[in-house]
């Protein structure tokens, strides 16, 4: 039998995206409501910034021309700039070596697992990738693509939503063989805040074994009260800087731009300059007039406060409506709920109750984490809800299922 985690099962489409297997799951069924909600796709609806398209117009001359992929001086300019505005590092990016645009957090996220496994390649010995579970799909396809082994790291509440660096630590044959670790914060689908001393231990880890830390930082600017620490920020007081670091974030999210496919890598230089290369050979560059438009979003913050706020009303409703129902509590950062419907039946079973008796679309949060050698999944009780309609619409949607029951 064919390893279900495997490169040929990536190929072949034996291995479904969270959103294939839930149409599988729904395949059929009537939703109960003549108005159903859709709250499954991490889409941002919030106002995109109004000079967004006057941008791209106004360098529209660069349709004409291949884009450099390392990105223009611009864009990479405008990103160091806002690393330095947000984290408290004005001049200490390298623009020039430090800063590498991808097109959207996903494909520098697929890409990066290349050059991690091509540094780490040990005779006799399989090179592995650790990641967070639940996890972003994209982390499983790097890994697979560059051949290495995925080791999912469950992130439970028990271990406040971020896998747990004790045991971590304890596993040396793993850590010997790590590639990299992808860590995402705040978290999707929990929405937890890695703290300082967090990410100051992982990167410890990652420098102690010499393995690469991704840290995916996408959810960054949409937070209840204070704001995520981001692992620059940390790195950046370290004898080391950058070394062993690679952060990921992008427009999608913080903007509203999930169309325009922007986002960037940026950290340690040396390996940017290995992933550089890799991209120059298989990647796709960013379109010029696209790179124009996001050195402008990155350079304007009152749209990303609007959308802040636009979300802590969102998560107001959630928490008037829901209370303390499914083990909601409002979460650090990010914009999904992440439930406990155990109550019900599993995550599964919830999302189709959800639909046939509701109308509203949920994601069995199993569906977003892989099960282990046990048989436990640690979304197996959940599913998760993406605030991303309007207040009003998040609150019908609640409101139509709050008191379902078994």
């Amino acid at each position: 039998m064919s390893d279900p985690l495997s490169l040929a099962a990536l190929a072949d489409g034996t291995i479904l995206s969270p959103f294939s297997r839930l149409r599988q799951l729904l395949d059929g069924v009537e939703p109960g409501h003549e108005k159903p909600i859709d709250l499954t796709l991490g889409e941002p609806r919030e106002t995109m910034p109004p000079f967004v398209a006057a941008k791209i117009a106004e360098a529209e001359a660069l349709f004409a021309k291949y884009p450099p992929i390392r990105g223009s001086d611009e864009l990479r300019g405008a990103i160091a700039d806002w690393i330095g505005r947000r984290f408290n590092l004005a001049g200490v990016i390298d623009s020039a070596r430090e800063v590498l645009p991808c097109n959207g957090s996903r494909e520098g996220l697929f890409y990066a697992a290349f050059p991690a496994v091509g540094r780490k390649r040990l005779p006799g010995q399989r090179p592995a990738i650790l990641m967070c579970n639940p996890f972003y799909q994209a982390y499983l396809g790097g890994a697979l693509a560059a051949g290495a082994e995925p080791v999912f790291l469950d992130a439970t509440a028990a271990t406040g939503h971020l896998p747990d660096l004790d045991t971590l630590e304890a596993d040396t044959a793993l850590l010997a063989r790590t590639a990299a670790l992808y860590l995402c914060s705040p978290a999707n689908p929990q929405g937890a805040v890695a703290s300082p001393a967090y990410i100051a231990r992982a990167l410890a880890l990652a420098r102690a074994h010499d393995f690469l830390l991704f840290f995916d930082e996408c959810y960054s600017e949409i937070y209840s009260g204070t704001q995520p620490t981001g692992a620059l920020e940390v790195a950046a007081k370290t004898q080391e800087r950058f070394k062993n670091l690679v952060v990921f974030n992008s427009l999608s999210k913080r903007s509203n731009l999930p169309g325009l496919r922007s986002g960037f890598s940026a950290g340690d230089g040396d390996f940017l300059a290995t992933l550089f290369e890799v991209r120059n050979l298989i990647g796709p560059q960013m379109p010029g007039p696209i790179q124009h438009a996001s050195a402008a979003v990155w350079a304007e913050e009152q749209h990303v406060t609007a959308n802040r706020l636009s979300y802590s009303r969102k998560y107001d409703v959630a928490g008037e409506v829901l209370g303390s129902r499914f083990g909601y509590h409002r979460p650090e950062g990010g914009f999904f709920l992440w439930l406990d419907m155990s109550q019900i039946g599993n995550g599964a079973h919830a999302a189709l109750t959800l639909w046939k008796r509701f109308g509203v679309k949920v994601i069995p949060g199993a569906y977003l984490a892989q099960t282990g050698a046990d048989g436990t999944n640690p979304g197996e009780n959940y599913i998760r809800v993406a605030l991303v309609h309007d207040a009003g619409t998040i609150r019908e949607a609640l409101e139509r299922f709050v008191h379902v029951s078994a």
